[in-house]
């Protein structure tokens, strides 16, 4: 681990819109310079993505973009990010999602020579990788075209390159529905760190040859998975809560590596990243319900940098295009956020604790969001002398905030939860933190999920 302090030590500082590290794009907007942007993410409606239908494809992008910008100029905003997401053939025909991002690049720089107005795309390649069964993280050929769309897709106008990676996914997912502990810290803090290492020095190559900024990983396959499976009742509250811290400790691996934030918005650990390493954060929170539903709207606000909105459908409402409306729902958060700031440090942190406490004791996976408590874990993860055991001291710190919040009764677990932080509590004691160790255990018990070659 490379990190063994604190960028911010004092949650006082851990606000939305400032970071000790922000990031300036080509265009001028400072991530993490007193300002919080929108970030928007959309999708294409149900259809086919095929090469008679590429026309089509492009015309939904070209309709997005050109929208969403005008409308944010309406509005006054300080200025907008554009995230393309790619969908699985976008990223398997390489030249389709370049051919994306070219049209975007075309009407970002027209709104910047003809209105002076910033903006910046975000391309995000889908990890192609898991298709393979079990996945070869390092010799798929999956990985050819994930790097060809980086690599054309940066140079076409791509300004953050980041992915939602999925190394250590096809354990995780089986250690999720067992709820074993110890194979979610295998599968993110050996395997997932592992894969990170291997993927990131490649994307933050990628963006230096360009001039472009390596964004940022999301553990969002892991820990949001967590809080959907939660949210459904699959699995308890609690043990969701502690994938979520545990999944900060692998996608620090990036920003160890060299990427420069804001991360990517959907895993929600980018407030551990932001007080361990200082980089600018994207989150989403209440205007994600377009996509998924979660316990964490407002909370989610408190450290961000961009505000996002997760995948929206580019479907006609009642308003107009979805994409659009949730354009309009970020910008007025955003108009909240820098208002706060505007008025003062003091008004900053009133409305920051607002938004915290109108969460925190609702559901556990929030309460681990709250800017001390985001301190407390991030210091138990850097004073940890390996990537296993920040995971399990990271975990630890969190069971004991759930413990004491519900002894205080501030928290009140439903009933069918209440056994489990003292079994979580038990099953953590008995995670090996020598990775060889545990790596040996696991092999038993996921051999048949995953190639160990592929992690070498």
């Amino acid at each position: 681990m490379r990190h063994t302090t604190l960028a911010i030590a004092d949650e006082r500082q851990l606000v939305f819109g400032q970071a000790p590290k922000p990031v300036t794009t080509r265009r001028g907007l400072v991530f993490g310079g007193g300002l919080v942007y929108p970030e928007l993410n959309f999708t294409l409606p149900p259809m086919s993505i095929t090469a008679a239908t590429m026309g089509e494809v492009r015309e939904h992008y070209r309709s997005i973009v050109s929208e969403a910008i005008d409308h944010a100029r309406h509005l006054d905003a300080h200025g907008l990010v554009l995230e393309f997401e790619t969908l699985l053939e976008l990223t398997q025909h390489p030249d389709w999602g370049v051919s994306v991002v070219e049209l975007m690049e075309e009407l970002c720089e027209k709104a910047w020579d003809e209105h002076h107005f910033p903006t910046a795309i975000r391309l995000t390649p889908n990890d192609l990788r898991e298709f393979d069964r079990p996945p070869k993280n390092r010799t798929s050929s999956y990985l050819d075209a994930m790097f060809e769309l980086f690599e054309r897709g940066a140079a076409a106008g791509g300004d953050l390159l980041s992915i939602e990676s999925t190394g250590g996914k096809e354990v995780h997912d089986e250690a999720l529905m067992m709820c074993d502990l110890s194979g979610v810290v295998f599968s993110l803090a050996v395997l997932g760190v592992r894969d990170m290492a291997f993927l990131w020095p490649q994307i933050v190559e990628i963006a230096g040859k360009h001039g472009r900024i390596p964004g940022g990983d999301t553990a969002c396959g892991f820990a949001n998975t967590a809080m959907v499976l939660a949210e459904q009742g699959f699995i308890p509250k609690t043990f969701a809560a502690l994938v979520r811290v545990i999944s900060a400790v692998r996608t620090l691996v990036a920003v160890e590596v060299g990427a420069l934030g804001p991360d990517k918005d959907c895993g929600y650990e980018g407030p551990f990243l932001k007080a361990i390493t200082g980089t600018p954060i994207s989150m989403e929170g209440a205007p994600s319900a377009c996509a998924h539903f979660s316990p964490v709207g407002n909370i989610a606000a408190c450290a961000a940098d961009l505000w996002s909105n997760e995948s929206v459908q580019d479907v006609k409402l009642l308003a107009g295009m979805a994409p659009i409306v949730s354009l309009e729902q970020l910008e007025y958060d955003c108009r909240f956020f820098n208002q706060a700031t505007a008025a003062g440090p003091a008004s900053a942190l009133a409305v920051r604790n607002l938004l915290a406490g109108s969460d925190q004791y609702h559901d556990p996976q929030a309460l681990v969001l709250a800017p001390e408590n985001v301190i407390a874990i991030s210091k138990a993860i850097v004073s940890a002398d390996s990537y296993v055991g920040a995971a399990i001291d990271a975990a630890g710190k969190a069971l004991e905030i759930i413990k004491a919040a519900t002894a205080s009764g501030q928290l009140e677990l439903p009933e069918i939860e209440q056994p489990w932080p003292d079994m979580l509590g038990d099953a953590l004691a008995a995670v090996p933190r020598d990775e060889g160790e545990l790596t040996e255990q696991m092999l038993g018990a996921y051999g048949d999920k995953y190639l160990p070659a592929e992690y070498c």
